[in-house]
């Protein structure tokens, strides 16, 4: 029974997820539960089991006696995110071109594939997978504190780029930029990806900043 309980609150957390990174589900509005339960035909044990959980991932807030709020977007919070990744990523990713198994490498190249697949009208996959691509370039460096730090990372910056990709042009552009990254990456060339990596982290950052600047979505 615990297990078909598991299972339904991955299911609902996937569905409540993707409506928050695609921005179906308002800012600051509250999750009014029993309509939720109930459009998804669920009982409340699985649904409040996925929403303490998107809120262990930072995308929902509680308060005591109003129940749960999606997080609003921030230029201060992607700054932050940014800033982050930008000190932890690149030189951890260089680490792990160097020392990347062929399991590895082929997980890698698998999650290359499945970002560069993943269809452009569904942007919560793709951020899913954007996650998944970035992540598989860092794990290598057997630095396993920091590979979690960076997943946490992405799963925060998840909404962002979605945000990012929605111009026309930007998906073909990381499209590039994540080929070459690869490319590098398989090379073994750390100190490349080094630098390329930092390279399109900032780029995101620098785009982010100016669409927030001229429309905040927060």
């Amino acid at each position: 029974m615990s297990i078909v309980v598991r299972t339904l609150s991955e299911q609902v957390f996937e569905i409540i997820r993707e409506r928050i990174i695609t921005g179906a589900l308002p800012r600051n509005a509250p999750i009014r539960q029993d309509a939720l339960a109930n459009e998804l035909g669920v009982s409340k044990i699985p649904l409040r089991e996925a929403l303490a959980r998107l809120e262990q991932e930072g995308l929902l807030s509680s308060q005591a006696n109003r129940g749960y709020f999606v997080r609003p977007m921030s230029a201060e919070e992607f700054d932050e995110i940014f800033a982050l990744r930008l000190v932890l990523e690149p030189a951890a990713a260089a680490l792990a071109a160097e020392h990347a198994d062929d399991g590895e490498r082929a997980a890698a190249i698998a999650a290359f594939e499945a970002l560069d697949s993943a269809a452009s009208n569904n942007l919560a996959a793709v951020a899913v997978c954007n996650r998944n691509f970035h992540t598989a370039l860092v794990r290598p460096s057997g630095r396993l504190l920091t590979t979690q730090l960076v997943e946490r990372l992405a799963v925060l910056a998840e909404r962002y780029v979605v945000a990012h990709l929605a111009p026309a042009g930007r998906e073909d552009r990381a499209h590039l930029e994540h080929r070459a990254l690869l490319d590098t990456w398989l090379a073994r060339d750390g100190a490349t990806m080094q630098t390329l990596l930092a390279a399109h982290i900032q780029a995101t950052l620098d785009d982010l900043r100016a669409e927030f600047g001229a429309d905040s979505p927060g």
